[in-house]
Formats: C-alpha cells, structure tokens, sequence
C-alpha cells in the first residue's frame, strides 16, 4: 500500500508545491544576477527548505494534526514570547528588528510563524462559535472580544519591529474568520462602519492636520505610513527598475536568466519582476493561471469539509495566500505599496516557506480525515 492510500493524500496539492518548487528555484538563480555574492547560491538555499518542508510535511501527516489544535494556545502564545524577545535580542537589519540570526542556519522571522498560530487559534474559536446556530448577544461580545484580542497582542509587537505587512496579514485573518463565521450580520456591518469611521479620521488627520498626526503617532511611526501611503509619488528606481523590466520583457520574456534592469530584492519581494522580465506576458500569465488553480483547489477542499474547525483553517489560509498573491504581484506593478510581502511559494525565504509548508501539511491531514469521514 502505497503513502497516498495509506493515508488519502491529495496528491494533486503535492504535485503544486513541486511545481512551485521548481518556478522558485529556477527564477531565484535568475535574480542571483545582481544579488551580493555573500549571499551564495539562495536557489540551492531556497530547494534545501523545500526539503525540510517535506520534511515537516510528512511528520505533519504521521503525527495528525491533533497536536496542533489541542495546543493552539500555547503556540500562539509561544510566538507572540518570540515577537517580544525579537525587541530585545532582535538583529537590527535596515532599521527592522524582525529577524533572529542562527549561526549556520540562517534568520528566522517569528512573524510568519505567528500567521500559523492566529490561524490555528482564530479558526478553533470561530469553529466553536460557529457549532451552536443560535446566540445571545453576551455570547457574541464574548466571540468578538476573543478574535480581538488574539488579533491585537501579536499586531502591537510586529508593528513595533517594524513589519506592517504581517500586521496587515493578521488582520486579514481575523476578518475572514468573522466574515465567514455565523455572527450575525449586523455586527459585521457595524465592525465595517467603524472601520470606515476610524479610516476616515485617520486619513484626515493625516492629509489636512499633519503635525497633529505626528504627535499621537509619534515622528518614526509618521515617515512608515507616509512611505506606505505616498507611493504613487515616489521616484524609488526599484519600483521604476521593476516596471520597466516587466514592460520591456514583451509577450516571451528576454529569456531565462537574463534579467537586464538591476532592482533590489530581485530574490524576495520583486521576485514576480524577474520571473516576468526572464518568460514575458505568456510565461506571467500561464504563473497566474497556476496560482489560481491552487487557490480553488484549497477552496474545494475547504468546500468539502464537514468539521467546522477544518473549514476556518483553510479558508483563513487560503485567504493569506490570496491577499500575498494579490499584493506581491500588484507591487511589483505600480499598482499597490511596497510592503514587503513575499510571493507564496515563489519568492526565497526560509521562514515564510516552512510556515506555508507546515500549514499545507496541516490542511494535506485535514483532506485526508475529511476522506476517511466520508
């Protein structure tokens, strides 16, 4: 009996992430171009984590995903120690507390990690309110409260490291989770008006009361939002580099490994530029319609599923790996700010690989119990 029968995998997820293994590696030797040589070979980097995540992967699968669920609280809680200790013991990259150095391995940056914790605690507390079809207000504060709070603790300390992307990944989370959960209508639509309100002071402050802004956010927190905010009127040559090399690159690319224009992190966060500069508007557009395939595939999945708990996981999953997409690739184009949000799957990274591995590995337990149920 082979380890698909035995255990009901969906081969089809496996065979995407093998796919995606090999996109990635094979467009990060091509951004290694203009990358410092201190660095190494980050493709053959990048393929020694995919390793380790089929590594994780398959004790994922032996040990079921039991652990995980039962000791949801203590992973988040574990993390958001990391989140704290990184303000204290953090290596200072670029102005970022954001990452622990580990001599011979690498940086590991606690805040990919803390997306697993949020979404394993956010989808057993959503799927646990979502069992009983009939609340009292007090038992619907109590769900909100609690989405809240796991929500603000971790948000406070990435935002202080600075990483505002993850903090934006977080509350993307929280809010699927609540969207898609049986909380009635008129608290979602009362959480969107405050929402509304809230951005509305916010943005007014900002554009018509400045040093009034400045002095409740405080000077260096100012210059990250107005960076944020004030893309369209930068000049930065990475994001003109970026759009030039896409543009030119014309409908068959310039061809593999010829990325032409240089641009910072050419590996990471810019990692869709040189993927489209290298196979043009073809190659761009058969990586897009590959990316959506595993999105719906996910989506199918979490369709099936009969455990209300299984379903939250991957829906909050998917959604984080829809809004990374959708914000990585329209980035690189001009039409959203740099955030510094990696490609899933695509762009180096070894702790934003491992924490999409592992919860692949957690959804690959969920298709197979979901199977056996059925």
């Amino acid at each position: 009996m082979n380890i698909y029968n035995k255990f009901k995998l969906d081969k089809t997820l496996i065979i995407y992430l093998i796919i995606f293994m090999i996109i990635s590696m094979l467009t990060i030797y091509s951004a290694m171009t203009y990358l410092p040589k201190y660095l190494g070979n980050i493709a053959i980097k990048q393929g020694m984590w995919y390793l380790v995540g089929f590594l994780f992967i398959f004790l994922i699968i032996k040990f079921k995903n039991e652990l995980f669920f039962k000791q949801a609280w203590f992973i988040y809680f574990g993390f958001c120690f990391l989140l704290l200790l990184l303000l204290f013991i953090g290596v200072d990259i670029n102005g970022s507390k954001c990452w622990f150095i580990i001599p011979k391995v690498g940086s590991i940056q606690p805040s990919e990690f803390m997306k697993i914790g949020i979404i394993l605690l956010s989808s057993i507390v959503t799927g646990n309110f979502t069992k009983n079809k009939n609340h009292n207000i007090k038992e619907e504060l109590i769900y909100l409260s609690k989405m809240f709070g796991i929500f603000i603790v971790p948000s406070i300390l990435t935002f202080l490291e600075p990483d505002t992307g993850s903090v934006l990944i977080y509350a993307i989370i929280i809010f699927i989770n609540i969207l898609f959960s049986n909380l009635r209508k008129r608290y979602i639509i009362t959480l969107l008006m405050i929402l509304i309100v809230s951005l509305s002071i916010f943005f007014y402050l900002y554009i018509f009361q400045e040093e009034l802004f400045i002095k409740i956010v405080g000077e260096s927190i100012f210059y990250r939002i107005h960076r944020i905010l004030d893309w369209k009127n930068g000049t930065g040559f990475q994001l003109e580099n970026s759009l030039t090399s896409v543009i030119s690159s014309g409908l068959i690319g310039h061809g593999y490994n010829k990325t032409p224009i240089y641009f910072p992190e050419s590996g990471t966060d810019f990692i869709f530029s040189v993927y489209s500069s290298n196979f043009g508007l073809i190659g761009s557009f058969l990586l897009l319609i590959l990316i959506t395939l595993f999105d719906l595939h996910l989506i199918d999945i979490a369709r099936n599923c009969k455990n209300t708990i299984n379903k939250y996981v991957i829906i909050s999953t998917t959604s984080m790996f829809i809004f990374g997409q959708i914000q990585n690739i329209s980035m690189t184009l001009g039409l959203l700010p740099i955030m510094g949000i990696p490609l899933p799957f695509i762009s180096y990274g070894g702790s934003s690989l491992l924490s999409y591995m592992i919860l692949i590995g957690i959804i690959l337990n969920i298709y197979s119990e979901e199977k056996h149920r059925s």
